[in-house]
């Protein structure tokens, strides 16, 4: 007896079977190679694919194995139930930083109209939750980047209503408090800067490797830029205004000393879901406003 064999497509089921990466990566490269939803993986799952398809997938595939971060390979990462658009040029938004944007939030939920500054905003992922949770918000972001705030300004164009109350998100290049008028006052300062210090290992490890160094690190102690932020802080806060930093998971401490010792009081930090004093901050009650 004699039998014909021949070759056994190329199958959803196939590909996810046989790829080296984590169920879970594999699945976003694959739904974003076939345009396809994440149950399509299922209800096609036995589904022939074109060559075309496959090799697009394999490519894709083979430079997640070299340790590009899977949110810069689909341009896209998803932040506060928003899904944002991902480049090289900028940090990728992290889950943990959810908390920055809560207690943000939660610092401003009995202003009306509450001003926002935004500082090194990357994505505008912190800036763009914040005002699509608050549409009355006034909300200003800055970055010394222009390919970061190209970024941020397509994400804040195409995630937020043209008709919120609060305007568009204003987006400014500068370093810091630099680019902004001096008789400007916010109720919260938020920021998430460069707090990774200089000789730090995890620079040169996994996804890091790939995401903008300027955005990981000071180079130098992790801490000079929260340093730049909190001296600042004083003179662009309106009276009791908040301000809340993300930092480093052995930095709170420290943090929290500059805090006190700049005069801000009900100093604290939280916890992310890890456990981990995530964010610190507090009020400062010696603000004063300054018309304009």
């Amino acid at each position: 007896m004699t039998s014909a064999t021949s070759a056994t497509p190329d199958t959803p089921a196939a590909l996810l079977r046989a790829s080296p990466l984590p169920p879970l990566e594999a699945r976003i490269l694959l739904t974003h190679v076939l345009g396809w939803r994440p149950t399509q993986l299922i209800t096609r799952s036995d589904e022939p694919l074109d060559s075309a398809g496959v090799e697009r997938y394999r490519a894709l595939e083979a430079r997640r194995l070299a340790g590009e971060p899977v949110a810069q390979l689909v341009g896209a990462r998803e932040f506060y139930g928003l899904d944002f658009e991902v480049t090289p040029h900028v940090l990728i938004p992290r889950p943990e930083t959810e908390l920055l944007v809560e207690t943000a939030l939660t610092a401003m939920e009995h202003i009306s109209r509450p001003r926002v500054l935004d500082l090194g905003t990357g994505t505008g992922a912190i800036a763009v939750a914040i005002a699509s949770m608050r549409p009355d918000a006034q909300v200003c972001a800055v970055d010394r980047s222009a390919e970061a705030l190209a970024v941020a300004t397509r994400n804040a164009a195409r995630l937020l209503d043209v008709k919120r109350p609060g305007g568009a998100v204003e987006l400014t290049q500068g370093d810091w408090y630099g680019s902004l008028d001096a008789t400007r006052r916010f109720d919260v300062i938020v920021s998430n800067p460069p707090y990774i210090a200089s000789g730090d290992p995890h620079l040169s490890e996994g996804d890091l490797r790939f995401e903008p160094r300027g955005a990981l690190t000071d180079e130098a102690d992790g801490l000079s830029a929260i340093r730049v932020i909190i001296a600042g802080a004083p003179a662009r806060l309106a009276a009791n205004g908040a301000l809340w930093i993300e930092h480093g998971y052995d930095q709170a401490e420290t943090v929290r000393a500059m805090l006190a010792a700049q005069g801000f009081a009900q100093v604290r930090s939280e916890r992310d879901l890890a456990g981990i004093e995530r964010i610190s901050g507090g009020l400062y009650a010696g603000a004063a406003e300054v018309a304009g």
